[in-house]
């Protein structure tokens, strides 16, 4: 292999960074210790400036270079983006159907209201499943069978393996353009 850019950032599929090398991690790191290094990233990553900085954290992210895309979108160094989660609103939802099934439970003594070996789910003292109509039609009030988003987020994230980030704590220094 050869040597490594100082600030090179690879991926390696172990848990720890190799010698000359650090996590992503975001820790912090003294300026006087790592000059060379903090003349490259300064405090895009967070930390005072004056006695230490902070390197990347890409713990559960994923890299982006900077620049400029094709649909315009420009992205600069060190600029946080996307989001680990999402709750959809009702229009982001497609049309679907849920099938609910109701199952007679003849005893009495069998009806409760958590599940049990032999036992069915009773209905909600304060909700009842079936139209209060006295036509017999089988349809459930728009209550029970309605939308019900709840705004609650879930995991937004881009599929990923267990791999670490690493940069490179020695090397040659890149040539500025």
């Amino acid at each position: 292999m050869s040597d490594p850019f100082l600030g090179e950032i690879q991926i390696y599929g172990f848990n720890f960074a190799p010698n000359g090398w650090a996590l992503c991690n975001g820790q912090l790191m003294p300026v006087q210790q790592n000059s060379a290094l903090f003349a490259l990233l300064g405090t895009n990553y967070g930390g005072n400036g004056t006695t230490n900085f902070a390197l990347p954290n890409l713990q559960g992210q994923g890299a982006c270079a900077t620049g400029q895309l094709p649909g315009g979108d420009f992205y600069e160094l060190a600029a946080p983006f996307g989001t680990e989660t999402v709750a959809l609103q009702y229009d982001e939802m497609p049309m679907h159907n849920h099938v609910a099934n109701v199952f007679n439970q003849p005893s009495a003594a069998n009806r409760l209201g958590s599940p049990s070996a032999g036992a069915a789910l009773v209905i909600p003292a304060n909700f009842g499943p079936f139209t209060t109509t006295n036509t017999v039609n089988g349809s459930f009030p728009p209550q029970m069978v309605g939308p019900n988003m709840g705004g609650q987020p879930h995991p937004n994230q881009q599929p990923y393996l267990a791999l670490n980030f690493s940069i490179s704590l020695s090397g040659v220094f890149p040539a500025r353009q």
